[in-house]
C-alpha cells in the first residue's frame, strides 16, 4: 500500500516538473550595476583594516606599509570613480528614481578627524583612510 502512494505522489511530482514552462516562472530580480563595485570597495576597506592591523603588531615596515595602502588608496578610488561615472550615466539615460533620504534639521559640519582611530586628513572624507569606518558619528 505505501509503495502505491509513493509512485502516485512520484507520478503527479513528474508531472508538476514536466508540465512546468519556462515562460510561467516569474522573471529575475534585475541585478544593480553597483553590487559588484559595493563588494569591491567592502573588500578594500577590509585589507585597509587588515594592512593597518599587521603593520600595528609589526608585521610590516613603514615603507611595505605606506606603499601597499598607497596601492590600495588608489584601487579605492578607481572604484569610486567608477561609481561616479556609472551614477552620472544612469542619470542622463533618464530620471531615475531616488529614495527619500531623512533630512536633519541642523548638520553638523564635517570633520577632518576620524572619531575612531584618530587620524586627521587634509579634506573631510566619508570613510578614515586609516581604519575605514566612517567619518562621522551615527546619530540614532
Amino acid at each position: 500500500m505505501i509503495i502505491v502512494i509513493t509512485c502516485v505522489i512520484a507520478i503527479a511530482v513528474i508531472a508538476f516538473v514536466l508540465g512546468v514552462r519556462p515562460k510561467d516562472l516569474p522573471a529575475a530580480e534585475p541585478e544593480s550595476p553597483f553590487r559588484h563595485l559595493d563588494e569591491r570597495k567592502a573588500a578594500i576597506y577590509e585589507n585597509l583594516r587588515d594592512l593597518q592591523f599587521e603593520y600595528r603588531v609589526g608585521k610590516l615596515s613603514d615603507q611595505d606599509y605606506q606603499a601597499t595602502k598607497t596601492d590600495l588608496q588608489k584601487e579605492l578610488a578607481a572604484v569610486l570613480a567608477e561609481v561616479d561615472r556609472l551614477k552620472a550615466a544612469l542619470s542622463q539615460g533618464g530620471p531615475q528614481p531616488v529614495p527619500p533620504s531623512p533630512q536633519p534639521s541642523a548638520k553638523p559640519a564635517p570633520s577632518n578627524r576620524c572619531p575612531h582611530c584618530g587620524a586627521r586628513f587634509e579634506r573631510a572624507l566619508k570613510f578614515c583612510g586609516e581604519c575605514g569606518k566612517p567619518m562621522k558619528e551615527a546619530t540614532a
